[in-house]
């Protein structure tokens, strides 16, 4: 079984990295390059998030989505690498906490990292 944070990098980060990218196009009007400085992607990255050649294996409930929306704000508003990092962690956390990997990922086991950060 592979460790929580691998499936989640695997799996939901790209993921979210394709909700981000279609968010910061569609609601805030941004283009490729723009969304791929922000992320600090490539260009091409960016273009397979959208079309969904990356980051199309996970489908995120409406709460999920509207978390991901709130974030793509903050960047749009503002970027910066702390607001990205803390960003990320944040809609990672979410997604651990909605049961998600729980769900579609038979064995799945909490992070314990995560798991902790909770209990503050």
């Amino acid at each position: 079984m592979k460790p929580t944070c691998e499936i989640m990098v695997q799996k939901v980060l790209p993921a979210i990295r394709a909700e981000l990218a279609r968010s910061m196009m569609v609601d805030h009007g941004c283009t490729q390059q723009q969304v791929a400085d922000i992320l600090g992607l490539s260009r091409a990255a960016v273009s397979q998030y959208v079309s969904a050649k990356r980051g199309a294996e996970v489908g995120f409930s409406e709460e999920t989505i509207e978390e991901i929306r709130t974030f793509a704000t903050k960047l749009v508003n503002g970027s910066s690498d702390k607001v990205l990092t803390e960003g990320m962690c944040n809609v990672c956390k979410f997604v651990q906490r909605s049961g998600w990997l729980y769900k579609n990922v038979p064995g799945a086991e909490y992070c314990i990292l995560c798991k902790s950060d909770e209990e503050d």
